[in-house]
């Protein structure tokens, strides 16, 4: 009879575990993924952005040793926008600048500036060919879900690969 009653309890407590593992498994966060395989990355957004809209513009800069701030660079920015988005609520943008190899070099080496920040720009991941980065002080305009998009980003959603 013990012996009966101590195999139901374990039975038992092993299909709560089961049903308690998948039902987490169920409640894991959905994601949807941006991929660009002409630069070679895979960003990662949560299932709350199905539906987003990327917005191709173009980041400037200039050499430091260049007279009257001309610019003398310039490269694509890329702004995956919320599918909440509008004018009148426009919902923070989740930008990622791209950067040769060369050009991210002489970022590093204060030869060149693509910012008026006096900080530059926070890498998320390279490839053989690009750096992908985060322009700085992105979010200081405080747009509405600026703390999603944070956390987004504290996540490390950003994969590369060579295209």
């Amino acid at each position: 009879m013990r012996k009966k009653l101590l195999l139901t309890l374990i039975f038992f407590i092993i299909f709560v575990c089961i049903f308690v593992f998948l039902k987490g498994v169920n409640q894991m966060p959905k994601s949807v993924e941006y991929r660009n395989e002409q630069y070679g990355f895979i960003f990662t957004l949560p299932d709350t952005w199905k539906g987003y809209k990327v917005v191709w513009e173009k980041w400037e800069g200039w050499k430091i040793d260049t007279p009257n701030d001309n610019v003398t660079e310039q490269g694509p920015k890329i702004l995956i926008r919320h599918p909440k988005w509008s004018e009148q609520d426009p919902y923070q943008d989740i930008p990622i600048m791209i950067f040769t190899i060369e050009q991210w070099e002489e970022i590093q080496q204060v030869k060149l500036s693509v910012s008026a920040a006096p900080i530059p720009p926070s890498e998320l991941g390279h490839n053989s060919t690009y750096v992908f980065a985060l322009p700085p002080r992105y979010n200081y305009a405080y747009q509405t879900d600026w703390e999603e998009v944070a956390r987004i980003f504290e996540a490390n959603p950003l994969k590369t690969f060579d295209p």
